[in-house]
């Protein structure tokens, strides 16, 4: 399998590329147009500041290139904020795959001890909320499972969403439209269903 991952400035992305040695993948690593162009498949990760990755992408035509994409694209985190339309995070307008906006978690006073911001850690997953047909992306797998999320900013709820988490109020923890896939959460580091959603992505 030919798969390639978005170079950009946005984050450490060592832990993914452990994750998909163990499932027998070595990607190519590229901010290449023509690189992502013929890749089989294509994974935009991320971790960092929503403005200063979007300023980087478009300085480089890689919002364009993203956006152009016609193979299975998946977004991770940062990334799959990114492919949203607008972030809360400096006011920044994203590439608009998913017509989200991403806000910033905002606890009421009396929730700020239960709901720590960022969220870091351990949360349910739960899937097929608007469909009885399990999503290919998690296909194996039951309807609630853990996955481990860091993160200070996050998805509305939307017609794309595919799943959901509880945290102040309910997000989309993935998302779906055409050919973009998303999650919120890190597969990378969700242990075997995460192991699971990379598999099930690149059967896709």
């Amino acid at each position: 399998m030919n798969l390639a991952i978005v170079r950009y400035n946005a984050g450490n992305i060592q832990s993914l590329l452990f994750a998909l040695d163990r499932l027998g993948i070595q990607p190519v690593i590229s901010d290449d147009p023509d690189v992502l162009h013929s890749a089989d498949k294509v994974i935009f990760p991320g971790v960092g500041e929503a403005r200063s990755a979007m300023t980087y992408l478009r300085e480089r035509g890689l919002d364009k290139v993203i956006t152009s994409l016609k193979q299975p694209v998946f977004g991770i985190c940062v990334g799959m904020q990114l492919l949203c339309a607008h972030s809360e995070e400096n006011d920044t307008t994203c590439m608009g795959v998913f017509d989200a906006t991403i806000r910033r978690f905002a606890p009421k006073p009396e929730e700020r001890q239960r709901f720590k911001v960022p969220q870091i850690g351990w949360n349910t997953l739960v899937t097929n909320t608007l469909s009885t047909t399990p999503h290919p992306l998690f296909a194996n797998l039951p309807q609630e499972f853990y996955v481990y999320y860091v993160h200070s900013y996050a998805a509305e709820l939307v017609p794309e969403t595919i799943a959901t988490t509880d945290y102040v109020q309910p997000f989309s923890g993935g998302l779906h439209k055409g050919n973009f896939y998303a999650v919120q959460f890190h597969p990378e580091k969700s242990g075997e269903a995460g192991s699971q959603i990379l598999k099930n992505f690149l059967a896709l």
